[in-house]
């Protein structure tokens, strides 16, 4: 068995059968990451999730006027609109997002989020998270 296999293994043994996590646990008031443009309320699900974990899953709202600023990522990430409207930007092309609709942003892009209009914007934002291996 290589050691990537015994790696996977051991933190498959490790992990729970599920968490059930409630937002209302989670929630706290907070400038946006990257930028810190406006106030948000952020919801950082998964934080409550113990490790190992392979994912981090987050709702974020946008206050009026609120961003996520332009940063690279390095790894696949997709933001998806559960209210409000928005404006998503990738190595400088933007697109506009309303309820339902998701972008799905890529390894190795600059990225980032605006709210528009007067409604706050209500995204989940889901990307992966390299497992922490069991310390020896």
């Amino acid at each position: 068995m290589s050691a990537d296999a015994i790696v996977a293994a051991l933190l498959m043994a490790a992990a729970p059968a599920m968490v059930v996590i409630d937002e209302a646990d989670t929630v706290r008031e907070e400038p946006p990451p990257h930028g810190a443009i406006g106030m948000s309320t952020a919801y950082r699900i998964s934080d409550a999730a113990p490790a190992p974990r392979t994912m981090e899953f987050r709702r974020r709202i946008l206050h009026k006027d609120a961003a996520i600023g332009d940063h690279p990522i390095s790894h696949d990430e997709v933001y998806y609109v559960l209210s409000g409207e928005g404006e998503v930007s990738s190595d400088g092309k933007t697109a506009r997002l309303r309820v339902g609709m998701s972008a799905y942003l890529y390894t190795g892009a600059v990225v980032g989020i605006r709210q528009l209009g007067e409604a706050p914007l209500s995204l989940i934002i889901a990307y992966p998270n390299p497992p922490t291996p069991p310390a020896p």
